[in-house]
């Protein structure tokens, strides 16, 4: 230093060392807790009942969106999403406890409502009795449910899953991919949305590092706080009669007094199975039911891979993957059996949550679980947290899936950027994966059916469904790309980041992943992983 020094005083151009890039993380950095690692009971409490606030959103909305067409009224929304809400807390137990073990909560999907809607549509359940006619619809989607289920269930526990889980070009489009169900839905009620969304940012990104840093308070708690201010100003306008008059679907999107539901929801109700009578099948419905099972497959593959990510675990063992995705296959099965009306997944905007606060902990999910069993039962309770507007729910969607999006693109710095075969991989995925369910979406949205349409539903739903996927197309054209363009040049393997993920192929082959991934109560001597 002082012989740099003594060269300046005299006039020399002293030449400084190059920056370099940042290295590579294998595990996140940054975060307050991982998944083995809880905070104290009474701020896991909190951050449990934040994930439940999160995942009502999804669990309102499609029911919401789905009875009425199948005949049914405000008791019976209410009753679908009671039990859509129980068995979304045990599927997130049994995939915290036996399936990847990661803090994922597991509940309704979208990507089950089109081949939903063909069966609703489908003019076989015509009754003069609005009831019966909900009763037979359901019915009929749960028989192609249980049928879907299989796929997963089959994938996964075979281990023909982990096959295909080394690529994770995909993982950028279950978060960006929604992107539709972010701001449009602020818009359908922009004086409530619009502040939802900006001060949950001044909360989460700006009030953490100017009042008492360190701290993490407004960090971790700032959709609690934002949902809170923003549900008692959307609540005076409902009481005070600013949506009095207006249409039904601005209603839905703004009042807080929400379609009914407080008012139908019983007291106490358990959910239980078969509520609805038995299921029926139905060849050509369970065809495209099981499609959306896979396309919800692939998604989920990728989600899983972000929540650990978020949550500073190592990569998921492919076996791990594997057991999950089983799990997950019983819970689509579960879901069928008790009537929900839809299928299950990975939860992308609680993988956001878990971003947004740092809080990767395990037992905080579960947590989260047990307040959807509370709540799922005491019905009235659980209708005044439902009451939340859509178009907050939509500000918070902002927000979540933006991060789950960014942490897909983070695992890019295991790639060479710097390579035009990675660009074009890269490139030409994302942005077809973007603009086909684009096309396929706003055709359906005009003719009010997809791009093929023949005289066999079943068969429009198997091509309809998987293309209108973000994640699916765009991982189905990485996947084929990068294992078929240049594949044998020597250089090839370096710039594809295959050198980085070597040591994860295996369950044993790092001494972290019994850590994260083991199954509780020595079961791992029973049912090992590999």
């Amino acid at each position: 230093m002082r012989s740099e020094r003594l060269f300046r005083s005299l006039g020399f151009i002293v030449p400084t060392a190059e920056p370099g890039p940042h290295p590579p993380k294998e595990q996140l950095p940054n975060v307050s807790y991982c998944i083995t690692s809880p905070p104290l009971w009474p701020e896991a409490i909190l951050l449990g009942f934040q994930h439940y606030l999160v995942m009502l959103g999804t669990t309102v909305i499609i029911p919401t969106a789905l009875v009425p067409q199948m005949g049914g009224g405000n008791e019976e929304k209410a009753e679908v999403i009671q039990t859509l809400l129980f068995v979304a807390g045990l599927n997130t137990l049994l995939q915290t406890l036996f399936g990847t073990r990661l803090p994922a909560v597991i509940g309704g999907s979208y990507t089950f409502v089109a081949p939903t809607i063909s069966i609703i549509l489908s003019g076989r359940f015509n009754d003069p009795d609005p009831r019966e006619k909900f009763k037979k619809t359901m019915r009929a989607i749960q028989g192609a449910l249980i049928v879907a289920s299989t796929i997963q269930i089959v994938l996964g526990f075979s281990g023909l899953w982990r096959n295909v889980t080394s690529l994770f070009h995909w993982l950028l489009l279950p978060g960006f991919g929604l992107y539709e169900f972010g701001f449009p839905g602020v818009a359908k009620c922009v004086e409530i949305g619009l502040p939802e969304l900006i001060i949950l940012i001044i909360f989460s990104q700006y009030l953490s590092h100017l009042i008492r840093p360190g701290r993490h308070i407004f960090e971790r708690f700032a959709v609690i706080f934002s949902v809170v201010i923003v549900w008692i100003y959307a609540h005076l306008l409902t009481v005070g009669g600013a949506y009095n008059g207006t249409s039904s679907k601005t209603q839905v999107s703004c009042r807080t007094d929400r379609a009914g539901l407080i008012d139908a929801a019983p007291w106490i109700r358990v959910p239980y199975p078969f509520q609805w009578g038995a299921p029926s099948f139905d060849a050509g419905e369970a065809f495209a039911m099981m499609m959306a099972a896979f396309v919800a497959l692939v998604e989920s593959t990728g989600v899983f891979i972000a929540v650990a990510r978020s949550a500073s675990a190592t990569p998921v063992p492919p076996s791990i993957l594997s057991r999950g995705v089983g799990w997950q296959g019983i819970g689509i099965l579960l879901s069928a059996v008790f009537g929900t009306v839809n299928g299950s997944s990975v939860s992308v905007e609680n993988a956001g949550l878990i971003a947004l606060t740092r809080v990767g902990s395990r037992r905080v999910v579960q947590i989260s679980a047990g307040f959807m069993i509370f709540f799922s039962i005491l019905g009235k309770f659980g209708a005044i947290f439902a009451s939340i507007p859509a178009s907050i729910v939509a500000a918070l969607y902002c927000l979540f899936f933006a991060y789950v999006g960014s942490v897909g693109v983070s695992f890019l710095q295991f790639c060479n950027l710097n390579s035009f075969r990675t660009k074009f991989i890269l490139g030409f995925s994302v942005f077809m994966g973007l603009s086909v369910p684009q096309y396929f979406n706003q055709y359906t949205a005009i003719k009010g059916f997809g791009p093929v349409h023949t005289g066999g539903r079943w068969f429009n739903d198997v091509v309809n469904v998987p293309f209108s996927s973000e994640a699916f197309v765009a991982g189905l054209l990485a996947y084929f790309l990068d294992n078929t363009l240049h594949k044998k040049e020597s250089a090839i393997r370096k710039d594809r980041g295959k050198h980085w993920w070597d040591k994860f192929r295996s369950f044993k082959t790092d001494p972290r992943s019994e850590e994260f991934y083991s199954l509780p109560f020595h079961l791992n001597k029973y049912f090992p992983s590999v």
